[in-house]
């Protein structure tokens, strides 16, 4: 997806997990997705650059969709589409 649809994309659960470190955004997203249906997308706000190797990674490991990542200032958002 480009950086504009990743804007535009509905979220249904977002996850701040902007002061924690590496491996705490991936920990918090891994609690998070049990709140979360099929097909639809949680964003992961985290400032850690391991998050951004960290998440893809997971998402396929588990069958998740990879959306992408859009950079903000000082911090990034994840998206992915639980499966």
């Amino acid at each position: 997806m480009t950086q504009e649809e990743l804007k535009a994309v509905a979220v249904a659960k977002s996850v701040d997990a902007r002061g924690t470190a590496c491996p705490g955004p991936l920990l918090e997203a891994k609690k998070a997705i049990g709140g979360v249906a099929a097909g639809d997308v949680m964003e992961v706000l985290s400032a850690d650059e391991g998050t951004k190797v960290d998440i893809p990674k997971w998402c396929t490991k588990q069958g998740h969709e990879f959306l992408g990542t859009v950079e903000e200032n000082g911090y990034f958002k994840i998206y992915l589409r639980k499966k």
